[in-house]
């Protein structure tokens, strides 16, 4: 195995849902964590549960990854002890409604790419370098199975994920020769924040996408992360689709009601 103790490991979107479950999966490896979201007061309390917990150091930051100034500004106001990130999880993702592609509205086109893609190429460009500079590192890209697959009303996020999955095999044919692994880490459905953010809050739309069946966890997808990531230095784990048992596609998912 690969060990991650005191390695640095950044996390986007680590305030709630996957990225705060990566956090505290890492946590308990020895790892340090470099841990950044929109949300400040989250990653607060967050950082100091994980401290007193695992006795482990943490770090943490505002970061809107849709603003590549406020990117580039916030790696370079890094503590030097904290800018060697050994593993960068690109967390940070959402989606908004499920219209037809021709009735999304620009706000939610923006949001999704901006975010999903865009601010995931953002945090890559300053950190990658980085890695390569030092000869080591991971990056692990979080996509979905709607990265493989398209669905009605999902288009514009099912081609976000898409790119995540493009950019991932290019990045990894980019950092051919060196050291540095690059993974893609392809969820199903998981019950987190993800579905009220989808519906803009609205609490019944949310809990009715995982009604009759036994969805993922954060924790379930945290664990498959750190697997991969620590396995030895020579072994580059490419891709992983995990879905519950009652998902057998992006459309097909068994309800007991």
């Amino acid at each position: 195995m690969y060990s991650l103790a005191r390695k640095i490991v950044l996390i986007t979107g680590a305030s709630s849902g996957i990225g705060a479950a990566c956090a505290e999966a890492f946590a308990k490896t020895g790892a340090r964590l470099l841990l950044c979201a929109r949300r400040r007061d989250r990653l607060d309390a967050l950082s100091k549960r994980l401290r007193n917990q695992y006795e482990v150091d943490v770090h943490t930051f505002e970061l809107d990854v849709r603003d590549n100034e406020m990117v580039l500004r916030r790696f370079e106001e890094l503590p030097e002890e904290w800018r060697d990130v050994d593993v960068l999880v690109n967390n940070a993702g959402l989606s908004r409604e499920l219209d037809p592609v021709y009735k999304n509205s620009v706000e939610d086109i923006d949001v999704m790419v901006d975010t999903n893609v865009k601010g995931l190429l953002y945090v890559t460009r300053a950190v990658v370098p980085g890695m390569v500079q030092r000869g080591r590192g991971h990056v692990i890209n979080i996509g979905s199975t709607a990265g493989h697959t398209v669905y009605p009303g999902g288009t514009v996020y099912c081609a976000t994920k898409h790119a995540v999955d493009a950019i991932t095999q290019g990045l990894k044919m980019d950092l051919h020769g060196t050291p540095v692994r690059v993974t893609a880490i392809d969820p199903g459905m998981v019950q987190t924040e993800f579905s009220l953010v989808r519906f803009a809050g609205d609490q019944e739309r949310a809990d009715n996408t995982y009604a009759g069946m036994t969805p993922l966890t954060a924790e379930d997808v945290a664990d498959v992360i750190v697997f991969c990531a620590t396995r030895p230095a020579h072994v580059n784990i490419s891709d992983v689709i995990l879905m519950p048992v009652d998902q057998s596609s992006a459309t097909m998912v068994h309800r007991r009601v």
